[in-house]
């Protein structure tokens, strides 16, 4: 474990602290919230290091734990002695973005002590500011969304490899209209504009992917005009997904019955994702449905 990457993550109530904790678990890292400072090389003793799907470890600490301030200089010199290397990321933000926060999520401040707002916050960055001075990585997220302070932690993760540890799970459903559309799909395409292979009796039974019907509706011009255009969009559309922290994406195709012509596109749809790199899931909702229902 002393190879693994450590950071800890504090700094002012409301600065974001959650947010950069879920960018690290998301990205593969062991997290762990309002961890007591003593413990922490008590915890770093597991044996968690033998799990090679652990990307690291992220410990969120700060004043909710009455001792953190006076254990953690104390406790960042033991790690360091016994061969470890903690990152310490410091969050922190204006007065005004933070009162703004609060009154947001209606949260009381977590050390206020039945003080005011104001009062707490101005005690907290007072309390705090020997920590921040003494941290690797301060980030003022007076500015920041959600969506770029997680891609400012995950940069700070990977550092030049980040983009690659960006993970959105992508998923392709064919599906029938007639049995309604996929509660989770963000994107949804309807291929009832092609030729419907059903009213052909050699393809009526035969789904979308034989090589039959796949044959059948790729060989259509509309079909290669559509492709065409709606992969070039996905393309484009993609890494903006990927850019705004999006965790899972569902490209959903349907048709009649969600047997043929969805089932060939998605299919098709699923090979670009594929030769792109990209390894999504791919379901036919429906594929059998018109069978079993009829």
């Amino acid at each position: 474990m002393k190879h693994q990457k450590i950071f800890i993550i504090t700094g002012i109530s409301g600065s974001g602290k959650t947010t950069s904790m879920a960018a690290f678990e998301d990205s593969g890292f062991y997290c762990v919230d309002n961890m007591p400072m003593a413990l922490l090389p008590k915890f770093l003793d597991l044996p968690l290091k033998n799990d090679p799907k652990i990307k690291g470890f992220a410990f969120v600490m700060d004043m909710r734990e009455k001792e953190f301030v006076n254990q953690y200089s104390v406790t960042i010199e033991v790690l360091r002695e016994r061969g470890f290397n903690p990152v310490t990321i410091f969050l922190d933000a204006d007065e005004t973005t933070l009162i703004k926060r609060f009154s947001q999520t209606r949260r009381h401040h977590p050390i206020s002590h039945n003080a005011s707002l104001t009062e707490s916050i101005f005690s907290e960055k007072k309390e705090m500011f020997v920590i921040k001075n003494s941290s690797e990585i301060i980030i003022d997220t007076s500015t920041y969304s959600p969506h770029r302070l997680k891609a400012e932690i995950i940069a700070i993760a990977f550092g030049k490899d980040s983009k690659k540890h960006i993970s959105m799970k992508t998923n392709i459903v064919s599906f029938g209209f007639k049995y309604g559309v996929p509660p989770d799909a963000d994107l949804v395409i309807d291929m009832r504009f092609l030729s419907n292979p059903f009213f052909i009796p050699s393809l009526k039974n035969q789904d979308g992917e034989s090589d039959d019907v796949k044959n059948f509706v790729l060989s259509l011009n509309e079909t290669s005009i559509f492709l065409t255009k709606y992969l070039d969009l996905l393309d484009y559309l993609f890494p903006l997904y990927q850019k705004e922290g999006k965790a899972y994406l569902t490209i959903a195709v349907g048709c009649t019955g969600g047997r043929h012509r969805s089932v060939a596109i998605a299919r098709k749809i699923f090979e670009h994702f594929n030769n792109m790199g990209i390894k999504p899931g791919i379901i036919h909702r429906d594929i059998d449905r018109d069978l079993t229902e009829s």
